[in-house]
């Protein structure tokens, strides 16, 4: 019985109006910054890359591949956010469902071991579809494959992971399975294990101020301007404590390191430093920052919308019995 309970509170349409609404949110908010996610993609895995900016990156892709290279592999990139916070918000829910059951209170440590816990089951069930899209973004474009072709010197299109070309999701999937192996479709997945701790601190201190704010204003619904906020000190502070390990996580699903992970480390920092370890650090939080204060806008407002036209059906139909 009390089994079934615990699977009712897991598998509940509470959970899927917040799982739906994340992953909508998370939609829009990649699709207005995809560009800044291109550029600083560039800017952690391209060690040759001269610009060391967001703007003079965006410059330089539109010099040599045009406006479409700045959204190259935008679908599947949208389709891989969309399934991602649907796992992501769906778990973190149902976790906190089961959690604060009966009236617990909730407190910010429990709040990061369950932004963990869903982070690990996001990695563990949707890695093969960011290492896919990792390689997307990085191929090199029909245009410069031609030029090179011409000339003097002729891209390998099989041995290399970076020079193979990729005709979308589900045909990088395949080719990184096929040249590398079914392994290769989880290369980073232990860095990214350890960076399920990046989600877990930005919901810890979302739904900590969350609740302090509805608490000093004693109203459950607060302002869209109040939650771009929470959205953006929240991420900023995740990425911070964590971008070593997103350096790390994108060489990785990008296939550099043939000599491994301990030797690119200890390479890096001797050759350019510690600061190397945060190469793209105003990149991706210009990105980031924007992204997750857009994302949890857009997720309160429809998570508010859907329940309050459900309790208003719930109503009505009260008022009918």
């Amino acid at each position: 019985m009390a089994a079934g309970s615990k699977m009712g509170d897991l598998v509940s349409y509470k959970n899927l109006v917040h799982a739906v609404a994340g992953a909508a949110g998370s939609s829009v908010a990649i699709t207005s910054f995809y560009p800044l996610d291109v550029a600083r993609t560039k800017l952690q895995v391209e060690d040759h890359r001269e610009a060391k900016y967001s703007v003079f990156v965006l410059g330089d892709i539109m010099n040599e591949e045009g406006l479409q290279g700045l959204y190259r592999g935008w679908f599947p990139v949208v389709t891989s956010v969309w399934c991602s916070n649907f796992v992501y918000f769906y778990t973190f829910n149902g976790l906190k469902t089961l959690a604060y059951k009966g009236g617990a209170k909730p407190y910010p440590a429990k709040d990061l071991l369950l932004g963990f816990i869903a982070g690990v089951v996001n990695v563990v069930l949707t890695t093969p579809l960011w290492v896919a899209n990792t390689r997307l973004k990085l191929q090199v474009s029909k245009k410069k494959i031609d030029k090179r072709e011409d000339g003097h010197s002729k891209v390998n299109k099989t041995s290399n992971p970076s020079t193979t070309t990729y005709k979308g999701l589900l045909d990088a999937m395949y080719k990184i399975a096929r040249d590398e192996g079914v392994r290769g479709l989880w290369s980073g997945t232990l860095p990214s294990i350890v960076l399920a701790i990046n989600p877990a601190i930005q919901f810890m201190v979302y739904e900590a101020v969350k609740r302090r704010l509805q608490k000093y204003a004693d109203a459950k619904e607060l302002s869209g301007f109040v939650y771009f906020l929470m959205g953006a000190v929240a991420k900023m502070i995740a990425t911070i404590m964590t971008y070593p390990l997103q350096i790390i996580q994108s060489k990785l699903r990008a296939g550099h390191f043939h000599q491994g992970m301990i030797h690119w480390l200890k390479t890096t920092i001797k050759n350019q430093g510690w600061l190397a370890l945060y190469k793209g650090l105003e990149t991706k939080l210009t990105q980031t920052v924007a992204m997750a204060a857009l994302m949890f806008l857009t997720y309160e407002k429809i998570t508010a919308f859907v329940f309050r036209m459900m309790r208003q059906q719930f109503t009505a139909k009260a008022k009918v019995g």
